[in-house]
């Protein structure tokens, strides 16, 4: 491709939809089989304010699909007792299948004990130490929403990724790690960089796939991407518009500079409307498919 053209763009929002009408269909023969629905159950402490939206936005989400959600909610001054008891209700309990603990925590809770302290056959985020160590192992299990978001979204856009050279910026536990795991299972060449990487620009350059996981708004410049490379913008930002019309409004910006990418990749993620959306899809088919597992095991 061409420099001075105009990449396609990988509508998240679009495949999303695609994605939750395939399960409210297998929730749907699940019901007429006189099964019980699907439950997520949803543990939210403290009043953050973007919590609360995701959260209701993940709601919404289950009951499109015919998921049954349960909302647990606490102060944020909450005793970690209490919430390690919660958790114990929820694996133990019948009705419910998956397990999300909406982050992040007040800080006098221990995240990591509270995350490990989820069932993994519930761990509707995928993030559960175990369910990492299957995805490493290459066995089939719940994978972490956001990089099997990523993955769906490729294939969804036929992205060729066997023996292709794919670049990750970004190695959390979150999205980089595991999203590299997951390009190498299809047979991709995966280089995992970071910001203490020497030559980031010149690594980013060699990718046929670009995912950028990075935590900084606008970081990769349209020199930093080989003509007509696949990019996919993880990060989400929200920054004030200084010049212009919309000057001291805000807007919403990925880890890539979009505007300048967009004009040298073959496919790009848009930041909102890419992967974001995606996560949600996942952490739904995460729940269904822990669902029919234990339906199965009955």
């Amino acid at each position: 491709m061409q420099a001075d053209t105009t990449a396609e763009i990988l509508d998240g929002k679009a495949v999303a939809n695609q994605v939750r009408e395939e399960l409210r269909v297998r929730v749907e023969d699940c019901r007429k089989q006189g099964m019980r629905a699907p439950g997520l159950a949803v543990v939210l402490i403290g009043d953050n304010p973007a919590s609360h939206i995701y959260v209701k936005n993940k709601i919404q989400a289950c009951k499109k699909v015919g998921i049954e959600s349960f909302l647990r909610q606490f102060p944020a001054d909450v005793k970690e007792e209490e919430v390690f008891a919660c958790i114990d209700e929820l694996n133990r309990s019948e009705q419910v299948d998956g397990i999300l603990v909406q982050l992040p925590l007040p800080a006098h809770l221990p995240t990591d004990r509270i995350l490990d302290a989820v069932s993994p056959d519930k761990d509707a985020d995928g993030l559960h130490p175990l369910n990492l160590g299957i995805l490493t192992a290459g066995k089939p299990g719940l994978r972490p929403c956001t990089p099997q978001g990523v993955m769906v979204l490729l294939e969804r856009y036929a992205v060729e990724l066997k023996g292709k050279n794919a670049v990750v910026i970004g190695r959390s536990n979150l999205v980089g790690k595991p999203v590299a795991l997951m390009l190498l299972e299809k047979h991709a060449t995966v280089t995992v960089c970071h910001s203490r990487s020497k030559d980031l620009a010149e690594i980013a350059k060699t990718a046929d796939v670009l995912v950028v996981a990075a935590g900084r708004q606008c970081m990769v410049k349209a020199d930093w991407v080989k003509p007509g490379a696949v990019v996919i913008d993880v990060g989400i930002h929200k920054r004030e518009i200084t010049a212009g019309p919309k000057a001291g409004e805000s807007e919403v910006v990925g880890d890539v500079d979009f505007p300048e990418v967009v004009k040298k990749a073959a496919k790009i993620t848009p930041v909102p409307g890419g992967v974001g959306p995606m996560t949600i899809a996942m952490l739904l088919s995460n729940t269904l498919m822990s669902y029919e597992a234990r339906m199965a095991g009955k």
